[in-house]
């Protein structure tokens, strides 16, 4: 069963493969080689420059503004950014995880009789404006440094309005 020829052809057959292995590695060095300096050999220059007008990396940023945004905001879409704060916030006066948002613009901060608030969110601001919400709610932690509040936010302004906008709507 176990013969030496059949050892001999097992043997030559791991060293036809690992020959195999080695021509084509050193078919892909000379091929794909890298230089010491990173290059890939000799130096390639840049045929020529298309000139657009503009300075290279200048990017333009336009700044919007708050209020304009709130005046365009939808509460239609800031019910479904609502299924964000679902999990921890109710709309019915009930509290869960987090406080109820039902009224919460233009309340007082913390001023919900019976949940316990981290201390941060009294240091923050006194009243939960559009502008102070929009503040917390693209980064909570960022906002009022210390919440207990573990959402990352919303990057988006659109988003943030859209949300106050629903919110102003539930009162």
């Amino acid at each position: 069963m176990f013969d030496t020829m059949t050892l001999t052809k097992i043997v030559g057959g791991f060293c036809g493969t690992l020959l195999i292995f080695l021509l084509g590695n050193w078919a892909a060095e000379g091929l794909y080689h890298v230089s010491e300096d990173g290059g890939h050999g000799e130096e390639i220059a840049q045929a020529y420059v298309i000139d657009t007008g503009e300075e290279e990396g200048a990017e333009e940023v336009v700044e919007v503004d708050f209020a304009e945004v709130m005046a365009a905001a939808d509460p239609g879409a800031g019910e479904r950014v609502f299924g964000k704060c679902r999990a921890c916030h109710a709309l019915d006066g009930s509290d869960g995880t987090g406080p109820h948002l039902n009224g919460v613009v233009g309340r007082e901060v913390a001023s919900v009789a019976g949940f316990n608030y981290s201390g941060a969110l009294s240091d923050a601001a006194d009243v939960w404006t559009p502008e102070n919400l929009n503040g917390f709610l693209e980064s909570p932690r960022g906002y009022a440094p210390g919440t207990s509040m573990g959402f990352a936010g919303l990057p988006k302004l659109e988003d943030r309005a859209n949300l106050i906008a629903y919110l102003a709507s539930t009162e």
